[in-house]
């Protein structure tokens, strides 16, 4: 007798709204995936970021102290992102492109 193959995908079903599959898959068909790569890869994009969010930095209390050390420095403007605030925006009246 032929040893039992252990699954590798697992089915997940869901209950969605009408306008929920539409956008799902007016955005899945933009990208050029299927509705199913698409919610896959969203779902797992986003657990990611929860799992991440949750994670732990340790450190020794010298690495600690260094930390503290290095965000108590004072700040250096960037003169990029200086120039980059003071720009009007693209929906202000003065706004030029940038060439």
């Amino acid at each position: 007798m032929a040893a039992p193959v252990e699954r590798k995908e697992y089915p997940i079903s869901m209950r969605l709204p009408e306008a929920d599959v539409a956008m799902i898959d007016r955005a899945a068909s933009l990208r050029g995936r299927s509705r199913t790569d698409f919610v896959r890869e969203a779902a797992v994009r986003a657990a990611e970021e929860v799992v991440m969010e949750q994670g732990l930095i340790r450190m020794s209390p010298e690495g600690f102290a260094d930390f503290l050390g290095v965000l108590s420095l004072p700040v250096a403007p960037v003169p990029e992102m200086v120039e980059l605030v003071r720009r009007p925006a693209p929906w202000e009246v003065d706004y030029e492109p940038k060439q």
